[in-house]
C-alpha cells in the first residue's frame, strides 16, 4: 500500500472548507441547554447556593449574598444569562 502524503495546499484547502461549515452546526432552533429548567438540587446549583427565589438564600452559609453586594446578585445581572420568552432564561454555567 503506497504511503499517501498531504501537501500544505491540500491541508489549507481542507481546513478552509471545514471552517466554512462551522456556522452550519448552529442551525438548531433551540440551544441544547434550554430543554429544561435547572432544579435547586442540581450539584452546581447547590455548590453556588442557587435557589429559584434568591431572597431565601441562607446568608450565614453564603455571606456574599448579604448586604449591598448581595442585593444585585440575580441571574438577569449576569453575563452568562440570556433571557427567553418564557420568563426564565438560559445560563452558560448550567449547560445541561
Amino acid at each position: 500500500m503506497p504511503k499517501r502524503t498531504v501537501t500544505r495546499r491540500q491541508l489549507l484547502a481542507g481546513s478552509g472548507a471545514g471552517l466554512l461549515l462551522i456556522p452550519l452546526l448552529s442551525l438548531d432552533s433551540q440551544p441544547a441547554w434550554a430543554a429544561e429548567r435547572i432544579t435547586e438540587d442540581h450539584p452546581t446549583g447547590k455548590a453556588l447556593g442557587y435557589l429559584h427565589d434568591a431572597s431565601k438564600v441562607d446568608v450565614a452559609k453564603y455571606p456574599k449574598r448579604a448586604g449591598e453586594a448581595g442585593a444585585i446578585q440575580f441571574c438577569d445581572n449576569c453575563s452568562q444569562y440570556k433571557a427567553t420568552e418564557e420568563g426564565w432564561g438560559t445560563c452558560g454555567i448550567f449547560p445541561n
